[in-house]
């Protein structure tokens, strides 16, 4: 019992270490039942908070949930890149064993849909409740149930 409280409180809010160190751990292991367990672990503690993070997905560094995983729901197809912040209840799904794939330094707004084999640019804010299922490029904002582009910002390279 000594592990699973310090598990479960570090699962709130935006402070999830203990949980992204497990996912990377999980990722590196090339020991079938370390990964069985890790995978266990990450599994409860996402359950409990109301999320789900696949298996297979690829995360490039720690995205920024400011309210947890809280119906964060991630495709195990799925790919996020670097520097991403992740709403409440957005959902990243899977339409034919395909997922989106989202650039750099998005910005993904509560209860937002992003499904299919997609490609999400660099740089894009997705609105609270978008329901995104085309390519996005670098750099716009998207919005609406169907979605639409309404800015393009020039994207700046570091």
């Amino acid at each position: 019992m000594y592990l699973r409280e310090p598990l479960m409180d570090y699962s709130l809010g935006n402070n999830l270490r203990i949980y992204w160190r497990l996912f990377y751990l999980r990722d590196r292991t090339d020991s079938k039942l370390l990964a069985d367990v890790l995978t266990f672990l990450l599994n409860r503690i996402a359950h409990r908070r109301g999320g789900y993070i696949g298996r297979g997905a690829k995360i490039a560094g720690i995205p920024s949930l400011p309210h947890g995983l809280h119906g964060v729901y991630i495709s195990r197809y799925a790919s996020i890149g670097r520097d991403c912040r992740i709403y409440q209840n957005v959902t990243i799904g899977e339409v034919g064993g395909k997922a989106p794939q989202v650039g750099n330094g998005c910005l993904i707004g509560a209860n937002a849909v992003l499904v299919g084999g997609i490609q999400v640019g660099s740089h894009v804010k997705i609105g609270a409740g978008a329901v995104v299922s085309t390519n996005v490029p670098d750099g716009c904002t998207v919005v609406a149930q169907p979605s639409r582009i309404i800015l393009r910002e020039a994207v700046l390279s570091p």
